[in-house]
């Protein structure tokens, strides 16, 4: 595995085009190759901190989407009317909180992280029970025929 460099090409690239974390490249090729977001969609980001996939997300619903990002950090970006911020634990969140902003959501997305330790197990496992929360969560608010994209750490709770 190669050593992570803070200030790589894609560090560098999302500084350019404005974006305030270089995971958002993560979700744009997603994107490309299934085209999850569509303009007018209701997307749903869980652990949205720092907020780039809000971000990218904003941009691709278009003036009749609306985005709603939830996570325990605050956000340091200020965004448009159609995106909707919720400071809160996803362990707390009752998801019936996020009906006032629509009935039901296109699009969940995670890219929640927990912690890290350092120890595989336990950072794949902690981040397997976040994946499970979120699903539980899109479960709840996601319409039928929606997106859920999550990302998992890969290790021995959850091998590739």
């Amino acid at each position: 595995m190669g050593k992570y460099k803070p200030q790589d090409f894609y560090f560098k690239k999302a500084k350019r085009q404005k974006y305030v974390a270089r995971s958002v490249y993560k979700l744009e090729e997603i994107q490309k190759k299934y085209k999850i977001i569509k303009s007018g969609s209701r997307v749903l980001d869980l652990g949205c901190a720092p907020g780039s996939w809000l971000q990218y997300a904003e941009e691709k619903v278009g003036p009749k989407g609306i985005v709603v990002g939830v996570d325990q950090k605050e956000l340091k970006k200020e965004f448009g009317p159609r995106v909707h911020f919720i400071k809160e634990d996803v362990y707390e969140l009752d998801p019936s909180k996020l009906k006032q902003y629509v009935p039901v959501f296109d699009v969940v997305l995670s890219d929640m992280a927990p912690a890290t330790t350092g120890i595989g197990f336990v950072d794949s496992t902690r981040s397997l029970y976040l994946a499970e929360r979120a699903l539980g969560i899109a479960i709840a608010v996601l319409k039928k025929g929606g997106f859920f994209l999550c990302k998992v750490f890969e290790g021995e709770a959850f091998p590739s």
